[in-house]
């Protein structure tokens, strides 16, 4: 099908030739076999992919697990939780070091959540210009991770399997199996911590 001055319409639904009344899908080099009644023309609705098409790449896998990089740092970050006593109004009194708690690791943690932040953003774009050249019409945007990398992962999903069910949610599971247990190890880090967060009373 071509459009004005014989140029080769791009993807989308136009009239059926074949079928008064309704719309096909035109992939922009041949006709679909996806129908739609006239009236949805433009609407949300979007094609099947291509049986087998390849919905998964390494950059969704990143955008997925990207957030839990600074988690994994936050549970090897030990703090000693060191007190030293300082006279206050005649009293002694134990006050927290911040030397022993503002480690060089606590740093390293907080960089790392700010690049795992940016780099999310990066991969998102990368995942879905892919997602566009496998077939998928108008996917989610990738601008949602700025808010949250699970923003983008639901949203992302939630379209990939309309058009390739029943596959399209394997991220989802994965980011939820990874909050899980990352949320899991970190009560069992917090229960090894409260002892240590009681300074001990000089004799």
């Amino acid at each position: 099908m071509t459009g004005s001055g014989g140029v080769a319409a791009g993807p989308g639904w136009y009239p059926a030739p074949d079928r008064p009344g309704q719309v096909r899908w035109w992939d922009g080099r041949m006709w679909s076999a996806y129908y739609q009644p006239m009236y949805m023309r433009g609407a949300v609705g979007r094609p099947p992919l291509r049986q087998g098409a390849p919905i998964y790449g390494w950059a969704i896998w990143l955008v997925t697990l990207l957030p839990y990089v600074a988690f994994a740092l936050e549970l090897a970050w030990y703090p000693t939780f060191q007190y030293r006593t300082v006279v206050s109004g005649g009293r002694q009194v134990q006050m927290l070091d911040p030397g022993s708690v503002f480690t060089p690791l606590y740093f390293v943690t907080m960089v790392s959540g700010i690049l795992a932040y940016g780099l999310a953003v990066w991969f998102a774009y990368l995942d879905s210009r892919r997602l566009e050249a496998e077939g998928v019409v108008r996917p989610f945007h990738w601008a949602w991770t700025f808010l949250s990398s699970i923003v983008y992962v639901i949203g992302r999903s939630v379209i990939v399997h309309q058009v390739a069910r029943p596959r399209g949610l394997a991220p989802v599971w994965v980011f939820a199996a990874a909050f899980v247990l990352t949320n899991i190890l970190m009560i069992f880090k917090m229960m090894s911590l409260i002892p240590m967060m009681t300074p001990s009373i000089p004799a």
